[in-house]
This record gives C-alpha cells, sequence and structure tokens, in this order.
C-alpha cells in the first residue's frame, strides 16, 4: 500500500473513531497521560511564570496558564506525527481527537487542586507552597488522568488515533 493510501484509510479510522482496540495495558495508558502532563507542565509552568511575574491577577495568570498547555499539550503531539509524515491539516485533526479529552481532564484536576490548596493561588515563584501545589496538582492529575486514557484507547479513541500513524 502506498502512503498516500496509507494515510487515507488511516484518515477514514479517525473520522469514524469507533474502532475498538481491545484490552489496553495501564503501561500504554500511563505513557499516554505522561505525554500530556508533559505538554501541560511546560505550559503551565510558563503561563503561571509570566503571569506572576507580570504581576497579573489569579484568574489571568490562570487563564494563561491553561492555554499554553493546551498549546504545548497539542504541539507535542503534532509534531511527532507530523515527523511521521502526516499533512499539516491532517496532524492537526489528530492531535485534537488524541489530546482534547486528556488535556481538559488534566487541567480542571491540577487547577482545581491549586484553587482548593490554602494560599496557593496567592504564592509566588520563590515559595515552596507554589511548587508543592502544583506538583501535587500534576501527580493527582495524573492518576485521574491515566483511566481516562486507558478507556479512551481502549475504544480507539484519544491516543490510540496517534498510535494509528506510528
Amino acid at each position: 500500500m502506498d502512503h498516500s493510501a496509507h494515510q487515507a484509510a488511516h484518515q477514514d479510522h479517525v473520522g469514524h473513531g469507533r474502532h475498538h482496540m481491545g484490552p489496553v495495558t495501564w503501561g500504554a495508558a500511563a505513557k499516554a497521560t505522561l505525554h500530556c502532563l508533559t505538554g501541560c507542565a511546560i505550559g503551565e509552568i510558563l503561563g503561571m511564570a509570566i503571569g506572576t511575574a507580570l504581576m497579573w491577577g489569579n484568574a489571568a495568570t490562570m487563564v494563561l496558564a491553561i492555554a499554553l498547555a493546551f498549546v504545548f499539550g497539542y504541539s507535542l503531539t503534532l509534531f511527532a506525527i507530523r515527523k511521521a509524515g502526516l499533512d499539516f491539516k491532517t496532524a492537526i485533526k489528530v492531535a485534537l481527537a488524541a489530546d482534547t479529552v486528556s488535556i481538559i481532564v488534566m487541567e480542571l484536576v491540577d487547577n482545581g487542586i491549586i484553587a482548593l490548596v490554602p494560599g496557593a493561588m496567592d504564592a509566588h515563584l520563590d515559595e515552596t507552597l507554589f511548587w508543592t501545589s502544583l506538583l501535587g496538582g500534576f501527580v493527582i492529575a495524573f492518576l485521574l488522568t491515566t483511566p481516562v486514557n486507558k478507556w479512551m484507547i481502549g475504544r480507539g479513541k484519544g491516543h490510540a488515533v496517534v498510535h494509528a500513524y506510528h
């Protein structure tokens, strides 16, 4: 099968997203979640650092951090699948399909943790509370997002669409 026919077959699979993958290991789910967490962490830390350095309020800083988490989360996937030879338009569709739910769950959990930890929203970059609440939120988000990714991959969704191209 030539490359374009291979891509078309995979695009058809991505478009329907109904293919059942069968049993998925916890290791595969954890790897997908770690990939997502890496992008989210880069974006969140950068956003919090920028917002704090510019002395923005909590809401503006959190919005920037969340936006950058999505940008970096999608970008890591986008770069990997572009490297596999997909055209840009298809790569964007795959990245959105692969990461959206995972990033949403991760962002809700880790930002919820930060919002719930007393004083964390007002902590500065040089304070232990800032880093412990942020990193603790990432750990809890990882633990809660991994089962979501396992369930999605088992149904041919989420990071399963990325693996169709590797």
